[in-house]
């Protein structure tokens, strides 16, 4: 367990490295950017776009975690496709190659023709991450096969962000609204037969700029939770002691108005903040109390996953908004038995009627929670908004 831990922390920080070198040139920058069109797009957006950084991150991903564990290989999902289509119109599949020249070369067909690129892009993906390991690794004796495991990957979670490349917001109490720093790299792995989250990797690759060089540093988070181990990066208690809530900015004005009474009629604690995979971090790091998100279609497996297990590791989770709901109808309790977790996204399962993309959309909303009193207050605020 602990050795595939220490590896998917390895392809995460080398993940965050190629989004850096893809955003340290802006003339580079432009080369990389294709709309998604058809079952691939969004429908929250109006444009979707992926770029070569996410294709490239997510493939690179695949050839080492399978490489070293092939145990997992073909069994490692994300939201790109490795299609890539060049300015003249030819298709060309992104795969990490056996050299860094082989794959610059692979590149240069899609950067069309700029072998300096190409080479920068092949560097980074093939280069070591210069990640120390992390002591608190050796601590973990939980046996687990890889056969056991998937793994879901979001190479580059909030691309708006990140092709837009912001840097202006100075934050507030930790949290960021918009910018780069809503950026993240989500790995995430969990059980094959029961779809829950076992282990997950959060790597900000924004998170400081050097203002002498321009240069950007991240920071990469992680956790644990499986047959009764909990462990995590994060230490310490929530940052926040007032209630706070994060949520898209797509959300209805009848889920603002409840969170706000919830956080105390109090609209500075109610945040729209970019990047899923961001926000859930906001509430494992403490900077806010809970994450909403009542609309399908608009998150994925690959949002979820990887802060799932964090949250997780924390005594938290993502709870399955509508089968907590329900419940509340029936007059049921959100902890059913006493100790038991509430209903929790899984992640081994499509959805039947969906197509491309939507087949792995959380259908059913969810409340990312670290205390499982927040996500009692949340619902209980969600249910009276249903009411009125």
């Amino acid at each position: 367990m602990a050795e595939i831990l220490a590896s998917l922390l390895e392809v995460a920080e080398k993940a965050a490295n190629i989004a850096r070198v893809c955003r340290a040139e802006e003339a580079l920058f432009r080369l990389l950017v294709e709309e998604k069109t058809g079952d691939d797009k969004n429908k929250k957006f109006l444009s979707d776009f992926k770029t070569l950084a996410d294709v490239l991150i997510q493939e690179a991903i695949k050839h080492y975690v399978g490489k070293k564990f092939p145990g997992l290989a073909g069994h490692i999902y994300g939201e790109e496709s490795n299609k890539f289509t060049n300015s003249l119109g030819e298709t060309v599949y992104i795969e990490v190659r056996a050299t860094p020249a082989d794959t610059a070369e692979l590149l240069t067909l899609v950067l069309d023709g700029n072998h300096q690129a190409a080479r920068l892009l092949a560097e980074a993906v093939h280069s070591d991450s210069g990640l120390a390991p992390d002591p608190r690794l050796k601590d973990i004796a939980v046996k687990l096969e890889p056969e056991d495991l998937g793994v879901w990957v979001d190479p580059i979670d909030s691309t708006n962000q990140y092709i837009e490349g912001a840097s202006d917001d100075k934050g507030r109490g930790g949290v960021f609204e918009h910018g780069l720093q809503c950026v993240t790299v989500l790995v995430g792995a969990y059980g094959r037969h029961d779809g829950l989250p076992i282990m997950g990797v959060v790597n900000q690759p924004f998170v400081r700029r050097d203002p002498q060089t321009g240069r950007w540093s991240g920071k990469g988070f992680w956790g644990l939770c499986y047959d009764g181990v909990r462990v995590s990066s994060i230490q310490g208690p929530p940052h926040s002691v007032d209630l706070s809530v994060v949520m898209s900015g797509s959300e209805g004005e009848h889920v603002r108005l409840a969170m706000g009474k919830l956080c105390g009629g109090d609209s500075e604690r109610v945040r729209l903040v970019a990047g899923a995979g961001y926000k859930a971090l906001c509430v494992a790091e403490g900077f806010v109390s809970a994450y909403v998100c009542t609309k399908p279609k608009t998150t994925y497996a690959w949002d979820s996953c990887a802060p799932h297990a964090v949250l997780r590791s924390l005594g938290g989770g993502v709870a399955n908004l509508r089968r907590c709901m329900a419940s509340y109808r029936q007059g049921v309790t959100e902890r059913g038995e006493e100790g038991k977790e509430p209903p929790q996204l899984v992640y081994h399962q499509p959805f039947p009627n969906g197509k491309g993309a939507e087949m792995w959309a959380n259908m059913d909303g969810f409340v990312a929670y670290r205390s499982p009193a927040v996500l009692q207050a949340a619902l209980l605020a969600l249910a009276e908004c249903e009411r009125t």
